[in-house]
């Protein structure tokens, strides 16, 4: 679970990639509701939406559930590499 810190679609995908099941939007969902009561929100959903289909489209995630921490490196940290798989030769 994530709360906090989220403000993109791409926050969205590192915090599932690294093992989130739940990713809670607070602070943008108040800042779109006091600027543009509803119709705000819903448009900061919408902008959302895209950001988070479009980052995934980028790392090649299909779907949410294809996210995994293969596809985040942390600052500071080498790029993390699936585990290889003996050939079956």
């Amino acid at each position: 679970m994530v709360d906090g810190g989220v403000r993109r679609g791409t926050d969205i995908v590192k915090a599932l990639a690294m093992g989130a099941n739940v990713v809670f939007v607070g602070r943008p969902v108040v800042h779109a509701l006091a600027a543009g009561g509803q119709a705000g929100v819903e448009r900061m959903l919408a902008i959302l939406d895209e950001e988070l289909r479009s980052a995934m489209a980028l790392v090649g995630a299909s779907c949410p559930e294809a996210l995994d921490r293969y596809m985040v490196q942390r600052p500071g940290e080498r790029p993390p590499r699936r585990p290889v798989q003996p050939s079956k030769l």
